[in-house]
């Protein structure tokens, strides 16, 4: 009779054992959802998706982003951002790193083959950025100059295939090492969309140095990365941008964002439209 009361006795901790973990188990923050939601943006691009020396972040795809957030069920105090750099942002959704991305994510066909896309929230145009009084006024006159941008991006395959295939291309793991170089002499351009270029040119430490060539060098629709499959996600993102641009939410973003670089924004695309 003891042992069978141990026995019992034993049965009832392993139950209320069992029951605590599949409790935490429903709480357990992920990227799937829960009580947290991981957001994947940059941490390195003033007027999209900057962090702050006190942790804060700001952008307009930080904006775009969190209001997102929250009509998936998320306050901002709920998200987790995540940095994923340009080169490695189909990877972190395969992965399950984070749940959405949002980082001036450029909507082409060859990554739709990887990765699903909502939107697009923002049509860019690659343009370059130079010192003040370059001679560089045109894509052709990046032909034996040295030109930087960033690895993984769209811009500087853009440049070598169809604009300037004899210009020096250097690629960096971020657009600030190339803004750094720019302004010390160590390369002459740097190309990307102008949302991003229009963003650096604006800070502080860089006013008067800097000028946009102009250029509309391509088309760059700014979609929301989403799992390869995870069309459910998609729809809802859909949804949300949608109500973003109807209550006026995105004019404000742009404005905050890219008003004080006097940068002259497209209207609000279509959502929905190239995605597929």
């Amino acid at each position: 009779m003891k042992l069978r009361k141990v026995t019992a006795a034993s049965a009832v901790v392993l139950a209320l054992a069992v029951s605590v973990t599949a409790c935490g188990g429903d709480k357990k923050d992920d990227a799937a959802g829960g009580k947290k939601i991981k957001i994947g943006i940059k941490f390195d691009q003033p007027g999209l998706g900057l962090k702050q020396p006190d942790g804060s972040f700001s952008g307009f795809d930080v904006d775009v982003a969190t209001y997102v957030a929250k009509q998936l069920g998320y306050q901002p105090n709920q998200i987790e951002w995540v940095e994923t750099k340009s080169a490695d942002r189909e990877n972190a959704l395969q992965r399950g790193d984070v749940k959405f991305i949002a980082a001036t994510y450029s909507i082409t066909d060859e990554r739709k083959q990887k990765v699903d896309f909502a939107g697009p929230y923002l049509l860019a145009h690659q343009d370059l950025l130079v010192k003040k009084g370059s001679d560089i006024t045109k894509g052709t006159d990046l032909n034996g100059k040295k030109l930087c941008s960033v690895t993984g991006s769209t811009s500087a395959q853009n440049v070598q295939k169809t604009i300037a295939p004899k210009a020096n291309l250097r690629e960096l793991s971020g657009y600030s090492e190339c803004v750094a170089g720019l302004q010390s002499g160590a390369v002459d351009a740097l190309t990307t969309d102008n949302s991003i270029l229009a963003g650096f040119a604006a800070q502080d430490k860089y006013k008067g140095q800097f000028q946009l060539a102009g250029l509309k060098l391509s088309n760059e629709n700014y979609g929301i990365g989403v799992k390869k499959g995870d069309s459910a996600t998609v729809g809802k993102i859909n949804k949300a941008l949608e109500q973003m641009v109807s209550d006026k939410s995105w004019d404000k973003a742009v404005e905050k964002n890219f008003g004080p670089a006097g940068y002259k924004n497209e209207p609000a695309p279509k959502i929905g439209d190239i995605v597929k």
